[in-house]
């Protein structure tokens, strides 16, 4: 009896596989025809161009949304979309990958930014400085730019927001990354390590642990934390923290994962390109003004944002930085729900428009998903 049982959970196991075989074929000979076809979409438009001459993230915004709604399961919602939007960007790179321009070296968070977002079938490219990200991408060199804008503990990146300011970009999309900290070198074993060589706010975002469990190991702030990386592995006695791109560049051994203080940490990131968007059913909308010169008192501010409020629109974020134009005169980033071709957000920007000295729209773009 033994033994038949043996026998039966044999064929039970095989059936399983024979069945996993037969849909692993069905979903690649349907993988194929979705390429097939994404490669029409091109040929309907024209001469076939390089991939940034088609891509719409609006459209792609919706399909990730649909996914979501979809999905009963047993994958997660953040699996079913990784598995999809590689699907999508492995399509899209058949002729000529998208360039997209982040923050680097390789191996830091603005990397997996990237990769979160657009799929790992691009071709990234690493710039000094996020000045030189906006430069390459207004130029052509890069398709579209991946900057940080906001830590939920650190606050706002003030370089990106006084970019806008000058450059013609506009914002594309957003990207809302989790982050994760984690222990990295090439030793064996927390007492081998003497040092650690990381960027000064990862540091200070694993204060507690590092005091708890590493109290006498000198700390080393770094340009970036995959300069913290690269030393690490080219140094006895050195350890880095960092996100798990870094370990993988760097062929760093991870020692111990999510080491963050607070485990609700997360930085957004924008993506900037050279063209307004669309609306997808589920935008967010970004707006830069000033109070205008002729028009002073308390409670300007507040009285030219009156017609956000007459027309129910949501304010999610203020922000306000020197102009640049004049001694202690400023301007004000918000972002908004909705998008700005949408009434009735169209009629309140069009009355904030007229009592501004500045204003832009510098995008309407999906909100982040996942």
């Amino acid at each position: 009896m033994a033994g038949l049982g043996k026998d039966m959970n044999s064929l039970d196991l095989a059936e399983i596989r024979k069945r996993i075989n037969d849909i692993d074929k069905r979903l690649q000979s349907l993988i194929s025809e979705r390429a097939t076809i994404a490669q029409q979409v091109g040929v309907a438009k024209g001469e076939l161009g390089a991939a940034v001459d088609y891509y719409r993230p609006e459209r792609e915004a919706e399909v990730l949304r649909s996914v979501l709604k979809r999905n009963d399961g047993p994958m997660r919602d953040e699996e079913m979309l990784r598995l999809f939007r590689e699907i999508m960007s492995a399509c899209l790179a058949q002729q000529e990958p998208l360039k997209i321009g982040f923050l680097g070296p390789e191996g830091t968070f603005t990397q997996t930014a990237v990769s979160k977002h657009f799929g790992h079938s691009v071709r990234a490219l690493p710039f000094h400085t996020i000045d030189e990200i906006f430069q390459e991408v207004e130029c052509g060199t890069a398709d579209f730019g991946v900057v940080p804008i906001e830590n939920s503990t650190e606050g706002s990146v003030n370089n990106t927001l006084d970019m806008f300011l000058t450059s013609p970009l506009k914002i594309a999309g957003e990207i809302e990354l989790k982050i994760e900290q984690h222990l990295m070198s090439r030793m064996q074993g927390l007492d081998k390590i003497e040092r650690i060589c990381a960027h000064e706010q990862s540091l200070a975002q694993c204060r507690g642990w590092l005091r708890e469990y590493l109290p006498h190991v000198e700390l080393i702030g770094m340009s970036s934390n995959a300069a913290g990386a690269r030393r690490a592995r080219d140094e006895e006695g050195t350890a880095a923290i960092g996100p798990e791109v870094a370990a993988d560049v760097y062929e760093l051994d991870i020692m111990v994962n999510n080491i963050e203080d607070r485990p609700d940490n997360a930085t957004r990131f924008l993506v900037v390109g050279r063209n307004l968007l669309t609306p997808s059913g589920s935008d967010k909308t970004t707006i830069l003004f000033s109070t205008s010169d002729t028009v002073g008192g308390a409670g300007v501010l507040h009285n030219l944002l009156q017609p956000l409020a007459e027309q129910g629109v949501s304010m999610t974020r203020i922000e306000s930085r020197p102009s640049q134009r004049k001694k202690w005169d400023y301007v004000f980033f918000i972002d908004i729900e909705g998008h700005a071709e949408e009434a009735p957000i169209s009629d309140a920007l069009a009355k904030l428009e007229a009592n501004s000295s500045l204003f832009r729209v510098l995008g309407a773009y999906p909100k982040a998903i996942g």
